[in-house]
């Protein structure tokens, strides 16, 4: 027994050093292009808070396995060893002597099975919370990819006003130069000169605060996904780009969409629906319970030492032998046929031999128990209210869940409306700041030509370049603020409308 011990203890030992030895799963690169899709899936595997909404899972699938296994009677094995050394016990006014130590083993084996409404109501119960788990889910799922793509539509918002910073700079040192070579020609005053670098300076601040914001949020987008950013997150380009059409959904088709995909609302309703059976389950503590159990067991029981045994039997056959030939010469007396008492003679061959072996049980000749097996029927007819209150928290957290699902449908008829009114809003905001660009780009182009042919001063200049500047910086606006409010209606409805 010892060795296997020793074997098992080594098995295990061996199999915990090749666990820990495994290689981790190694992180996904990411390459010097990442697409939209790239990061959603990167997301997915990485995302710690959509992991913590994907290891729910294990439980609720586990919790109906164990509803299952309920239905089928229960297995349980018990074994052991024991040892006990001589000497006197006292039990009340008896006392028990024992001479020598003894060793013994035993063997217990149970199955046992429990019925009740409880145990019924219970697998559906953990099956609507398994469908529940599932909605979580989904529900964290639709989340990271609202975040995921809003993220994406900031840095891309961030590159483009940094692409814009950069055009301005450009524009400022063309103006510098235009400056000077008039200031050269006497065209021009020192105070024109000084302004021209006084613009270009401003540009070159705004550009590289434009170009920090996008490393900037570029990190943002890698933590969403879950994954350590590259040392030069500036070599990291997205790849996606997003065009403006015009939103030909209806709002009375999308709030029907809403109603029946939206990921919050859905898992509330499962929640709703594992509340209801919660109820029942607690009902059901009125009905009976039938309970059947059964057991085998065995024993050992082994002398350390067989010597006082042996001479104790020998005492005995010596005493049956002596008790034998006094009958018989009884017996002869009357005149009776002799019993013959050899045969209760000791032998120490065959007797001794009869009680070592007798005595050599340990640890596995064990000696079976009667069989035993019950019944049981169970009816709780007082419980001190127990069985009410389980039945009213019940109700309470399903009546509860009832108004929570109203409440967040009307939340949700909200989201829609207002998500669907952001999204035409943006629409038209981007044709109008369009218009403003072409504008604002026009005026600034004929107040350059002025001012380079003596017609218009720089003040002038620089008051059409501050008005095309922010014309440019709110079209860009306008065109993410339109994909950010599409996105925002998607996760509002619960699935993509691209």
């Amino acid at each position: 027994m010892k060795h296997v011990l020793l074997v098992a203890g080594l098995l295990l030992g061996l199999a915990a050093v090749a666990v820990a030895q495994q290689p981790k799963t190694p992180l996904p690169s990411v390459t010097a292009g990442l697409s939209l899709q790239d990061a959603i899936a990167l997301a997915r595997e990485r995302n710690p808070a959509y992991r913590q909404a994907l290891n729910n899972r294990g439980p609720a699938a586990w919790g109906v396995r164990n509803a299952w296994g309920q239905l089928v009677p229960s297995f349980s094995t018990s074994a052991g060893m024991s040892y006990t050394g001589p000497g006197s016990q006292t039990f009340l006014t008896s006392s028990f002597t024992q001479s020598v130590s003894t060793v013994s083993s035993f063997y217990d084996l149970g199955l046992s099975w429990q019925f009740s409404g409880a145990t019924l109501s219970q697998l559906w119960l953990s099956r609507a919370q398994q469908r529940a788990s599932d909605a979580d889910v989904a529900g964290a799922e639709n989340a990271l990819l609202t975040g995921i793509k809003q993220q994406y539509l900031t840095v891309l918002q961030a590159r483009a006003q940094a692409e814009l910073a950069q055009k301005t700079l450009e524009r400022n040192e063309e103006f510098l130069k235009l400056a000077q070579a008039r200031y050269g020609v006497g065209q021009a005053t020192l105070i024109d000169v000084r302004q021209a670098q006084v613009a270009r300076g401003q540009a070159l601040v705004a550009l590289l605060r434009a170009q920090t914001l996008v490393s900037t949020e570029k990190l943002r987008l890698f933590e969403q996904m879950g994954v350590t950013p590259p040392v030069d997150v500036a070599a990291i380009q997205l790849t996606d780009s997003f065009s403006v059409q015009p939103p030909t959904w209806q709002l009375p088709d999308l709030m029907t969409m809403a109603e029946q995909q939206n990921p919050a609302l859905k898992a509330l309703r499962a929640r709703e629906g594992a509340a209801a059976w919660g109820v029942r389950a607690a009902k059901s503590s009125y009905g009976p319970t039938v309970s059947v159990s059964a057991g085998w067991s065995g024993f050992t029981q082994q002398f350390t030492n067989v010597d006082p045994l042996i001479y104790n039997g020998q005492l005995a056959a010596d005493a049956r032998h002596s008790q034998c030939l006094s009958n018989d010469s009884i017996r002869t007396g009357s005149g009776l046929t002799a019993v013959g008492c050899n045969g209760l003679l000791w032998d120490p061959a065959v007797d001794e031999k009869a009680l070592r072996d007798a005595n050599s049980v340990f640890p596995f000749d064990f000696t079976r128990q009667p069989f035993q097996a019950r019944l049981t029927l169970t009816l709780p007819i007082f419980t001190n209210f127990a069985r009410e209150l389980r039945v009213s928290e019940a109700r309470a957290q399903h009546d509860n869940l009832e108004e929570s699902v109203r409440a967040r449908g009307l939340a949700v008829q909200t989201e829609v409306s207002q998500a669907f009114l952001t999204l035409q809003t943006a629409f038209r905001t981007v044709g109008l700041q369009d218009t403003n660009r072409s504008a604002a780009r026009e005026q600034l182009q004929l107040a350059t030509e002025r001012y380079r042919v003596g017609s218009g001063t720089f003040f002038e200049l620089l008051d059409a370049q501050v008005a095309a500047l922010r014309a440019e910086s709110d079209a860009v606006n306008a065109t993410y603020d339109y994909h950010k409010a599409l996105a925002a209606l998607e996760a509002a409805v619960g699935r993509s409308l691209r």
